[in-house]
């Protein structure tokens, strides 16, 4: 008897992509701009890729997509250098060839009838939200109304400016913005510890807490959370879900192997109907409901 069909086979292409662009930003911070036109037309937003850094480095890394152009066949990464193989990464120059595996994951999956899309990223989980918001921009006629909370320690990954879009429920002094989704026509705002000029002092998740204060009980109908970043940030936003008693989903960060499903090496636990199961961040994820990862939040 042949076994089930997974969801994730097929989907996953491996392909030479070749360095269009790479650009440097402060705090060693790096996006990379890739012709791999196999996974652009089916990326998704939270879906990632596994890239070879380097053709000495037998271990691949995993890298949140940031933008995916079907139709041009590229996508875009941000990566920040933490160690040998992301800083073998930032080597590469236009031109180059790069082995990727890609697109992997399930990503995340916006409900219409929740249109009021509060995306939250946490330092490199800023990418997924980033796709996530163009690809409800590109989707004009559901009637998104996203808002975008970034919240990073170290310089951002782009230039921020003054927002053009007012954000009610936001003190207006934090007007500091991301240009891209202010050209989108979607709200931003960030967050910092660091005393950047235009940014709430404070976590991303209290900035987010004051402006989900401000809405009413229909508005609150209308709202799911959408996050990404590291493991206590995550934490923190299930936490916020569940005072405001809203749908959250999050993109989880793991080290793992294979990215594929076969090592398991990614494995966290997950509440499911049937009681706690050990799920695999890269194919089961890594997007997952808050509330079964974070259940005593």
């Amino acid at each position: 008897m042949n076994a089930p069909a997974q969801p994730h086979r097929g989907t996953i292409a491996l392909e030479n992509a070749r360095v269009l662009r790479h650009t440097r930003f402060d705090g060693d911070q790096h996006v990379l701009r890739l012709e791999a036109p196999r996974c652009a037309g089916r990326a998704t937003p939270g879906s990632f890729v596994h890239i070879r850094c380097d053709e000495s480095l037998p271990m691949r890394r995993p890298l949140s997509i940031m933008r995916a152009h079907g139709g041009e066949g590229w996508i875009e990464l941000l990566y920040k250098v933490v160690g040998r193989g992301t800083r073998l990464l930032c080597e590469r120059r236009p031109g180059d060839t790069l082995s990727l595996l890609g697109p992997i994951g399930r990503g995340f999956e916006p409900r219409a009838r929740r249109p009021r899309v509060l995306a939250l990223g946490g330092g490199v989980g800023i990418p997924p939200m980033i796709f996530l918001a163009e690809r409800l921009h590109e989707q004009r006629g559901v009637g998104w109304k996203p808002l975008v909370l970034m919240g990073s320690e170290i310089p951002f990954p782009f230039q921020p400016r003054p927002s053009r879009i007012v954000v009610p429920g936001v003190a207006p002094h934090v007007i500091a913005a991301m240009p891209l989704l202010d050209e989108w026509g979607i709200a931003s705002r960030l967050a910092s510890r660091s005393g950047f000029p235009g940014c709430h002092d404070g976590f991303v998740t209290d900035l987010a807490r004051g402006w989900l204060g401000s809405l009413d009980a229909t508005q609150h109908a209308e709202v799911e959370i959408f996050a990404c970043g590291p493991t206590p940030m995550l934490a923190a936003v299930a936490k916020l879900a569940g005072e405001f008693g809203l749908p959250c989903q999050v993109s989880l960060e793991e080290y793992m192997a294979c990215a594929v499903g076969g090592c398991a090496g990614c494995a966290v636990r997950v509440e499911t109907p049937e009681g706690p199961a050990m799920k695999r961040v890269c194919v089961d994820g890594p997007v997952f409901e808050a509330a079964t990862v974070f259940p005593a939040v």
